[in-house]
């Protein structure tokens, strides 16, 4: 989070809860606690989920500390927004699964810092009762992408429906698409990468290592060459946590606008507001019937934009 207070960089924050401060409200204790925090940007934390008590999440700021308890303030880079996912994005909801279409700088699971505009908080708050809304929706998930990816992701939203969709996944029976636009143009046009990938701490990028990690294949196909840059079509055969943005770094193809890859930041003048990913496609085994389900996500207008840069270059 880009907090409203220089002083408030990202990270954790603790606190202990004093006799003298036993009762109070939740935000009212946290502006006093640390004069870095304003009484509305502390409403504004609890409200994200970024703030908890004696270790669970806090959602009312109006709930009274007492005193021996340890409040934790976590707070990330992604700014105090909290986006929304519309209803228009749902690709196909029947009682097992729910197929959205997922936007670019949405954060798929909930995170210490946050949980409102997480595309988990967003799929349950589609998925509750307007009769009964005390009843939480039973979600799986089976599948992940990186915040700045957008494109095509299945939840499953039945007890009935995640071990066999967890399995699929596991299996490599789900059939996955993406497009990028990477910088550069490969040798060939067709072909795959096949390595075994792991996170190196120091650096938070998966690289690929020669023992110690998970196998990870990748197959691409050129689409469009450009003077400099491609696109192409990227099939996911393992889907390791960034394995194609490691992979396409490593082939010295990094992604467009993945500045943590290496990748570059402008083209031709053009800011690239993120890593140029998108999850096009996706087709799986119902859960339940068995029948084969496809669905695909149009290209993104940030995507497009970009595209179209590359394209006149």
């Amino acid at each position: 989070m880009t907090s409203s207070h220089p002083d408030l960089p990202a990270g954790s924050y603790r606190y202990q809860v004093q006799k003298e401060h036993a009762g109070q409200r939740l935000d009212q204790f946290l502006a006093e606690a640390d004069a870095r925090f304003s009484r509305t940007l502390a409403r504004s934390l609890i409200n994200l989920g970024g703030v908890h008590l004696a270790g669970r999440r806090m959602r009312r700021c109006s709930h009274p500390v007492q005193a021996g308890e340890t409040l934790e303030v976590f707070i990330d880079r992604q700014g105090p927004r909290v986006m929304t996912l519309d209803s228009e994005r749902i690709l196909f909801c029947d009682r097992y699964l729910m197929v959205v279409d997922k936007p670019a700088g949405m954060p798929t699971q909930p995170t210490p810092a946050r949980f409102q505009g997480t595309l988990y908080a967003e799929v349950q708050r589609l998925l509750r009762d307007t009769l009964r809304k005390d009843l939480k929706p039973t979600i799986g998930m089976v599948q992940r992408l990186d915040r700045e990816t957008s494109g095509v992701m299945v939840f499953s939203i039945h007890p009935q429906a995640h071990r066999q969709m967890t399995e699929q996944f596991r299996q490599h029976t789900v059939h996955k698409i993406y497009e990028a636009l990477i910088n550069g143009v490969p040798e060939s046009a067709e072909g795959h990468f096949r390595s075994l990938l792991a996170r190196r701490r120091s650096t938070n990028r998966v690289v690929s290592v020669e023992k110690g990690g998970k196998p990870a294949e990748t197959h691409y196909r050129l689409v469009q060459a450009f003077a400099e840059t491609s696109l192409v079509d990227v099939e996911l055969v393992t889907g390791r946590s960034h394995q194609i943005r490691a992979h396409f770094a490593e082939a010295n193809l990094p992604l467009l606008g993945d500045v943590h890859y290496g990748g570059p930041a402008t083209f031709k003048d053009c800011i690239i507001p993120r890593q140029m990913l998108h999850s096009r496609a996706l087709s799986f085994a119902h859960p339940v019937s068995g029948s084969t389900l496809q669905f695909c996500a149009p290209r993104p207008e940030d995507f497009a934009a970009v595209l179209d840069v590359c394209a006149g270059s």
